[in-house]
């Protein structure tokens, strides 16, 4: 027979906790509203630019003004920025970024990684976590962007990967995150950084738009594309960081879901306990009165 204190003692536990999980669920929500607002604000303006550089890029590839930012070659020198979150809780959130990091490495870049020329400069403390653990080369960590997240401390970081793809230091750099698509769905994006190429599946479905560039095309290279890889990387980190409080808020709903029914589950365990008790000590009673009249 199940000992009654002990299921008392566990409901209110269960109850606890419930209570943090729906607190953690209304604060997520909270931060949702406000995030989302800001991406997808941002999304229309960044679709458009990555749209005008990518006809840019193409039309560069046929004249003679160089394009520091487009330099095309097979890659022996990788970057990957892997994008999680400085907290749990958040289902499969980080596991998935984690995931997909490893696969890249395992298969894209198996022969680079197995030359040791494959970095990983993680923002977000999960991930860090994760791959100090392993063999592969890490950059100092950059988990206070996610804390004071802004345009400003994004685009420095993005300028300090241009420069290190200018200097050629790496030949490519690819972004690993998770996509905000609703509060219940993250779509996990693996999006090239850099070099800026254009978009080959863009321009078999859209109509290639010849825009005219003013002032001109060499002066677009050195001021609009830095500017626009620099939004291009604060939406990546925002996505990602409305994506988190996203799949916060779904595991927290579900926690509570599910200690909403294990409290139900306890309390008809204990009624049944205290029933069978109860029981017993009725017949105990009677046994005790027969045997006196007896």
């Amino acid at each position: 027979m199940a000992n009654l204190k002990a299921i008392r003692v566990r409901i209110s536990s269960v109850k606890s906790t419930r209570q943090i999980t729906s607190a953690m669920k209304m604060v997520s929500a909270a931060k949702l509203r406000k995030a989302q607002d800001k991406i997808v604000r941002l999304r229309p303006y960044v679709n458009k630019l990555q749209e005008i550089l990518g006809g840019l890029s193409r039309s560069l590839a046929d004249s003679e003004v160089e394009n520091i930012y487009g330099r095309i070659s097979d890659p022996e020198k990788v970057l990957v920025v892997v994008i999680t979150s400085n907290r749990g809780l958040c289902g499969a959130f980080n596991g998935n970024v984690i995931k997909e990091t490893r696969r890249l490495i395992s298969e894209k870049y198996a022969d680079q990684y197995r030359k040791g020329n494959v970095r990983i400069l993680t923002i977000g403390k999960k991930g860090y976590d994760f791959f100090r653990k392993t063999q592969v080369k890490l950059l100092p960590e950059q988990n206070n962007l996610l804390n004071h997240l802004s345009f400003e401390a994004a685009a420095n970081l993005a300028d300090t990967l241009m420069k290190s793809f200018v200097s050629k230091e790496y030949d490519r750099i690819d972004i690993v995150y998770n996509q905000f698509k609703n509060a219940a769905i993250q779509n996990l994006t693996v999006e090239p950084f850099l070099p800026v190429t254009g978009n080959p599946k863009a321009s078999e479905t859209q109509e290639v738009v010849d825009y005219i560039y003013e002032p001109d095309q060499e002066a677009i290279v050195k001021d609009l594309i830095p500017k626009s890889l620099k939004i291009q990387f604060y939406k990546a980190v925002l996505d990602s960081y409305v994506a988190e409080h996203g799949a916060r808020m779904t595991a927290m709903h579900k926690a509570t879901d599910n200690a909403t029914q294990l409290v139900r589950d306890l309390t008809l365990q204990y009624n049944k306990a205290r029933q069978a008790s109860i029981t017993n000590q009725i017949l105990e009673v009677v046994s005790g009165a027969e045997a006196l009249r007896g």
